[in-house]
């Protein structure tokens, strides 16, 4: 069985973990109720509470493609306060930071967050692996091809499953050299892919569990969704729960989502799905 050691606190990855997203950001691809307004955002926390989120993952800074980026002066303006007060309101609540700098993943688990949550994989700050093992957190590692001003163009794969797991295979190493114990691997769908390969990829999500690490899957109304079915994100919720339970069935630990309630609806069907196996 999997776990997590989050400063301290065991969480085990027995049954799927809900991760909660919040945008300090005013430019994300998609906007919950909530985002950018201090208030709100803690209305929008706590009512993920409410709804049994496990993780809420906190960033101030678009990663969608072909977003300006910020520097990490601006984004600890964006999300230290936001931390801080969400954390100050549900301390029991484990916090991640969505960054990729390692001057922001620093402050922001000094002021509360107990997982960093990193695009790059290590890529967009070469402090940033080292940073994390002094910090003595879990780090989610994403693979992304390019950066978010470029992933989505002229995007090429021999074959991507062998690539993104070759990616994985030396991360994870480099990782486990500088200290860090808990990985987190995101195939990171949408960042330098096409729909089609956000669709093998989730289709072979299991070839992933080779490397005995936790899944995490993010596809929450992206544009897999939405330009498959041409609607807008906003109207992506039915289609974000499809491939949602998609994810968990191929092997997904963590979900990371903008709805919460009907990610936890996804895992509690799914458990009584299995359970009904054993009558």
């Amino acid at each position: 069985m999997l776990t997590i050691n989050c400063k301290g606190k065991i969480i085990s990855l027995e049954n799927p973990l809900v991760m909660g997203i919040i945008n300090a950001t005013p430019d994300s691809f998609y906007k919950s109720k909530g985002d950018v307004d201090e208030n709100d955002i803690i209305a929008l926390a706590e009512s993920m509470v409410l709804n049994g989120v496990d993780i809420i993952d906190i960033g101030g800074q678009s990663t969608r493609p072909g977003s300006n980026r910020i520097g990490s002066a601006e984004e600890l303006d964006r999300v230290i306060p936001v931390i801080q007060k969400i954390h100050k309101k549900f301390p029991e609540i484990i916090l991640s930071v969505d960054t990729y700098y390692s001057s922001v993943a620093k402050a922001a688990v000094n002021e509360g967050c107990s997982i960093v949550n990193d695009v790059s994989g290590g890529k967009m700050d070469a402090a940033m692996i080292q940073e994390v093992s002094y910090l003595n957190v879990p780090y989610i590692c994403m693979h992304m091809k390019g950066t978010p001003e470029n992933m989505q163009h002229n995007i090429n794969y021999a074959d991507i499953i062998d690539e993104v797991l070759r990616f994985f295979i030396q991360k994870t190493n480099e990782c486990l050299i500088a200290g860090i114990n808990d990985v987190i691997i995101d195939p990171g769908f949408g960042f330098g892919k096409t729909i089609q390969h956000n669709l093998f990829l989730l289709r072979h999500l299991h070839l992933f569990k080779i490397l005995n690490k936790p899944i995490m899957a993010g596809i929450s109304r992206k544009s897999t969704i939405y330009k498959t079915l041409v609607i807008p994100a906003e109207e992506a919720i039915n289609g974000t729960t499809v491939l949602n339970t998609l994810a968990i069935l191929n092997g997904a630990d963590i979900i990371r989502v903008h709805d919460v309630k009907e990610a936890k609806e996804i895992i509690t069907l799914l458990k009584a799905y299995e359970k009904a196996a054993h009558v």
